[in-house]
């Protein structure tokens, strides 16, 4: 199904004019395939309870049109504002959806395709579980409608050329740029999402870590460093920024030094990640709870005595800083 409509049946009639002489009413309804540069669709995962439009699914983002709204594109933006605050530059009308609401008729859906590079995992979701990059050939083993399904594969097998707008064309295998691979490499181009990580040691050689509240969209209830995603900014930027706000510790950039690094892919066919992990050499101020909705405590830690449950790879670079390696790999062997 290509809505994510919440509450139950979607609206039969919202005064949207006549779409035909027929008396064929225009789509009610708005949803937004969204692909990004390596070939990977956007869902959502909807929350499992009672009343709400296919509870516990992955689906794509929309829902019905308000009487404000003038146009369907107008719904489709309203919705991916209020859902997860996306502003996309353009929305390209790709074709319309039927699916069965609850009392078993029909809704027609308007699918807009978009363009969108982001991380999903620096959204504030105001409704649902969270926000997931998948490729296509992942998705079979999802919870979803197979209309949603075939949609994608649709636009997936289409060609980049044609008379649809760039916004719209299936993503192409090369990179971001639309440049060919390197020769002899057979591979495509598919950017990586990178995250930077503070490995704050105090004078008793205890390390840092935080206990990620149970809400969180990735690892909840687990500890894991202090650690962010890279805007438009450098790592070290990076760190210094997120220190500041996470814990409301002042680290100066000349302080930061690199010990790890962490190259993973969480499922096959997953959107690779870069994590970079830093040792401040001084730091000022003590770690308190600045983004409690984040984070629910700081505590230090022995190296010996990790507590549990803590991020793998969190685990994994500990362990490598620990035996003075730079480099630690995960989750490519299930490629």
């Amino acid at each position: 199904m290509a809505s994510a409509q919440e509450g139950g049946p979607v609206r039969a009639d919202t005064g949207a004019p006549p779409g035909s002489a027929s008396g064929v009413r225009e789509p009610d309804n708005a949803s937004v395939l969204i692909v990004n540069d390596a070939g990977e669709y956007l869902l959502h995962l909807r929350d499992h309870r009672p009343g709400i439009w296919e509870p516990g699914a992955w689906s794509l983002l929309g829902s019905g049109r308000e009487p404000g709204d003038r146009s369907l594109e107008e719904t489709a933006r309203r919705e991916l504002r209020e859902e997860a605050g996306l502003d996309l530059p353009v929305l390209e009308p790709l074709q319309v959806e039927h699916a069965a609401r609850i009392d078993g008729s029909t809704v027609a859906i308007q699918v807009y395709v978009a363009r969108w590079n982001g991380d999903p995992e620096s959204v504030r979701l105001t409704e649902g579980v969270m926000l997931r990059w998948f490729s296509p050939e992942v998705m079979p083993r999802l919870r979803m409608s197979h209309s949603t399904l075939d949609l994608v594969r649709d636009h997936a097998a289409r060609p980049p050329s044609g008379p649809r707008s760039a916004a719209a064309a299936a993503p192409r295998l090369p990179g971001a740029s639309g440049q060919a691979p390197a020769p002899g490499t057979g591979q495509k181009a598919v950017p990586n999402v990178i995250g930077v990580h503070l490995h704050l040691e105090n004078a008793q050689g205890e390390i840092l870590l935080g206990l990620r509240h149970p809400d969180s969209a990735y690892a909840g209830n687990t500890w894991h460093f202090l650690a962010g995603h890279c805007e438009q900014e450098s790592a070290v930027s990076c760190l210094v920024r997120e220190a500041l706000e996470e814990a409301g510790l002042v680290i100066a950039p000349a302080d930061v030094e690199f010990v790890h690094a962490v190259h993973l892919v969480h499922t096959p066919g997953g959107r690779p990640r870069l994590q970079l992990v830093f040792r401040a050499r001084r730091w000022e101020g003590t770690p308190e709870l600045r983004e409690p909705d984040k984070c629910l405590t700081w505590q230090w830690w022995r190296p010996d005595a990790l507590p549990e449950p803590l991020v793998p790879y969190a685990r994994a670079a500990i362990d490598g800083i620990r035996a003075g390696r730079l480099y630690t790999e995960m989750g490519w062997e299930a490629r």
